[in-house]
């Protein structure tokens, strides 16, 4: 049976590169974004490369909606084989100044929507090869007194704590899936991806180079945690 990876929170950078990279193993990929621009234009890309890949316009911050995105794939695509969670918000970015749905917005995105899409995948997973859910986190997820200042200066205060809880639930996955054989694995960046959203020209890492990362932590299935940057 052929793999399948469902990207969720495709856009320019590491989920670009994470499809090509598990693509070239022969894997389809399924693309799951709001903007169905993007996803037409990584489509018509990745069939350049001869992957085969289908787009899924769907709002990730959309419990419902994440929660059916396993099913919508396995019936154009086949059961989904590996998760990979790039979905963030940056909502909330003063956490005293945001209400309570721009705060739920970010935790939403980070972990309810996260979880809801790993359930609803997870007979799936469960009869895979090498069946793994992958999670994207950032630095600021760190619990460390100067990422929480730059945190506060850079009003990225829910990311900070969205990307705290994140970290602890790939923790938290890892024991509950192991026994069910489902790695989960995560990579945190600690730097700046080029061509992303947050590339002010000063950019110092390669989305390549995190796709690596990510194929190494998949075929390995040991460590849970890496980092780059």
């Amino acid at each position: 049976m052929a793999n399948t990876l469902l990207v969720c929170g495709y856009g320019p950078g590491v989920s670009t590169a994470v499809a090509e990279r598990f693509g070239r193993e022969g894997f389809a990929v399924a693309l799951v974004a709001r903007d169905a621009k993007r996803l037409d234009a990584g489509v018509a890309a990745l069939a350049a490369k001869n992957i085969k890949a289908v787009a899924f316009p769907t709002d990730l911050a959309d419990t419902s909606a994440a929660a059916a995105l396993p099913r919508r794939v396995r019936e154009a695509l086949g059961p989904v084989s590996v998760i990979h969670w790039n979905a963030y918000a940056g909502a909330a970015g003063d956490l005293l100044a945001a209400g309570a749905p721009e705060i739920h917005a970010a935790l939403d995105i980070a972990v309810t929507n996260l979880l809801a899409t790993v359930s609803a995948a997870l007979p799936d997973l469960k009869a895979a090869d090498k069946p793994a859910v992958l999670v994207t986190n950032g630095a600021f997820g760190k619990i460390a007194a100067p990422l929480d200042a730059v945190a506060v200066k850079l009003k990225s205060m829910g990311l900070a704590i969205a990307n705290a809880a994140k970290d602890k639930l790939v923790g938290i996955l890892s024991a509950r899936l192991a026994g069910d054989g489902v790695y989960v694995g995560q990579v945190m960046i600690a730097g700046t991806i080029k061509g992303s959203a947050w590339d002010q020209g000063n950019a110092n890492l390669d989305a390549s180079a995190v796709a690596e990362r990510f194929w190494s932590l998949y075929t390995a299935r040991r460590d849970i945690r890496a980092e780059i940057g």
